[in-house]
């Protein structure tokens, strides 16, 4: 997509929505989240959860989402304007990834204390 000045309400959501579908189709990890994020609805419309769990597991699952948005960013814009390894560049795509494990394992505690009494008491 070309560069742009100034963009109506439906353009800009169009152009998220295009970043989406590029996310999903060029990062492997962002299927992967996608997967994950289709289990835990699917798990949690199974079970009898809160409002009070279903919103610390929509922020988990926004909070992957937005990071690997983030790095994937960082990634392309850095492979953009800088051609071969580069020290610093290196350094911000391993600190952007780095926010992708913090999102993802802040996900899994999330999803752990959720779910976990459940399973607990699907398994008595």
């Amino acid at each position: 997509m070309e560069a742009r000045t100034r963009t109506g309400f439906l353009e800009s959501v169009r152009c998220a929505v295009y970043g989406i579908v590029l996310l999903l189709k060029t990062q492997r990890n962002a299927r992967i989240h996608a997967a994950a994020t289709v289990a835990v609805v699917g798990f949690g419309a199974y079970l009898p959860l809160s409002a009070g769990q279903w919103n610390w597991l929509v922020l988990a699952i926004a909070l992957v989402w937005i990071a690997e948005a983030l790095n994937t960013a960082i990634e392309v814009l850095s492979d953009a304007l800088v051609q071969g390894p580069d020290p610093a560049v290196g350094r911000a795509k391993d600190a952007a990834a780095g926010g992708v494990l913090v999102a993802a394992g802040h996900a899994v505690v999330v999803g752990v204390l959720v779910f976990g009494p459940h399973l607990v008491r699907l398994a008595t």
